[in-house]
């Protein structure tokens, strides 16, 4: 013990220089370097991959002003969330630029800026702003997807036949997919032909689902032409008769099989049996890191002739055991090699080719319900159907799995379990410590 003494002594300035050092090279690493560890259920303090793929695809400065005041008599401080919401994607996207405005003392800002409610935040990137009044990594990241399409992405949908409508708050209609598509810079309207002249130039995507009366032989020249000068399209089909928009299949080279597909995995999983589950994604942009469960109830098959003025891919396909159903789609049926054909099943595909417009895109996929409201939350459906019209729209880049809001797991005490856990805190573990010392000072003096 003397002799530990004694060298410590004699390397004391040594040992001093030493522990400065270290705290020197600890400080410069703390201000050059940053670790971060999340240990909440669902990761919800580090942002998912698309928020980090959007980040990516907007170079040069954004600007985020957060309009709070210090204290605001509803929610108190809500100046610190939004600093450490935010926080997050300056360590992504150094040059993001960020500041407070309290509309209080300076309201004439907060009115030029059309602020409307207090801890609103505005987003400025290259001329363009938005306006979020929630604070959550959907919406933020949303409102990023918006600035750097650059301008909005025009979907007309056909109606006039009885049609899915992207406005329809109906099971089957895809309202609730029309309302993520307006929330990711999408603009959705209804396309009635009959009335409109043809398809109007500035249209992103087209949107075909499956007409209940007949499509008008004029109206189909109109989407023919469309198709003729390059225009994209998502097409959602469905088993049975066509309705008039058989020449627009033809124009694409689609072979349409009759029948609906059916899949042993979907009893499995305790769907309805005519229901066909994705179990294999093509080698495409959309399809190519996609890893999530899709669904399409009641499906049929698409399949193509040969045609080389397109490329096409298969986007989904089914396990091998399904097979395409030519009667009845219930729990009974059983595959009938004579009349049913046999898995797997392309339930999906997407072709491409060169035109005066450029690179012209369709996506054909062989369910209408695969994007209703009724079936929309069903595994990766959501994903799938936005990575899509990323696709259509010629917004490659912004294809990932869509962020979601995350909710911690809470803790919920009773009072007596609350008043335990302080007592253990008061108490407890202060006698704990107490005890060691006396177990130790008594071993010592033993």
């Amino acid at each position: 013990m003397k002799k530990t003494l004694s060298w410590l002594r004699r390397h004391q300035p040594v040992l001093l220089l030493l522990f400065l050092a270290a705290m020197g090279v600890a400080g410069y690493l703390s201000q050059h370097y940053h670790w971060q560890w999340d240990l909440t259920q669902n990761g919800r303090h580090t942002l998912s991959p698309v928020s980090r793929k959007v980040l990516d695809t907007m170079p040069g400065a954004l600007e985020v002003t957060a309009y709070a005041t210090l204290q605001d008599p509803q929610y108190g401080d809500l100046r610190q969330p939004i600093r450490d919401f935010v926080a997050r994607y300056q360590r992504l996207k150094p040059d993001l630029k960020f500041k407070f405005v309290d509309p209080a003392e300076l309201p004439q800002l907060a009115r030029a800026a059309g602020v409307q409610v207090n801890g609103e935040l505005v987003l400025d990137y290259r001329g363009r702003s938005e306006h979020l009044s929630t604070l959550n990594e959907q919406d933020f990241t949303n409102a990023l997807m918006r600035l750097a399409r650059g301008h909005e992405r025009l979907v007309a949908a056909l109606v006039g036949h009885g049609e899915r409508r992207l406005d329809g708050g109906a099971p089957h209609d895809l309202g609730e997919f029309g309302r993520q598509l307006t929330h990711k810079g999408f603009r959705t309207v209804p396309l009635n032909l009959a009335a409109d002249a043809e398809v109007p130039a500035d249209v992103s995507v087209l949107v075909l689902t499956q007409p209940r009366s007949e499509v008008l032989p004029g109206e189909a020249d109109k989407i023919k032409r469309y198709l003729a000068r390059g225009g994209n399209l998502l097409w959602l089909l469905e088993p049975g008769d066509l309705h008039g928009l058989q020449p627009v299949a033809e124009m694409l080279g689609l072979a349409l099989t009759p029948g609906v597909v059916v899949d042993p995995a979907a009893r499995e999983l305790g769907l309805a049996p005519d229901t066909a589950v994705a179990a294999q994604y093509g080698p495409h942009p959309v399809t190519a890191q996609f890893d999530l469960v899709t669904v399409f109830p009641r499906a049929r098959a698409i399949g193509v002739n040969d045609d080389p003025a397109w490329h096409v891919t298969p986007l989904v396909e089914t396990a091998a055991r399904s097979w395409v159903e030519s009667g009845a789609a219930d729990e009974h049926a059983a595959f009938d090699p004579p009349q049913d054909v046999a898995g797997p099943v392309v339930v999906g595909r997407a072709l491409e080719r060169e035109s005066e417009e450029g690179r012209q895109r369709i996506a054909v996929i062989g369910s209408g319900d695969f994007l209703a409201n009724a079936y929309l939350g069903r595994g990766g459906n959501l994903d799938l159907g936005i990575d899509l019209l990323n696709w259509l729209a010629g917004d490659a880049n912004l294809i990932a799995i869509q962020p979601k809001n995350t909710v911690d797991a809470g803790l919920n005490l009773g009072k007596t379990a609350a008043s335990a856990l302080a007592l253990g805190f008061l108490i407890g573990v202060p006698l704990v410590f107490f005890g060691a010392a006396i177990f130790v000072w008594r071993r010592r003096n033993a």
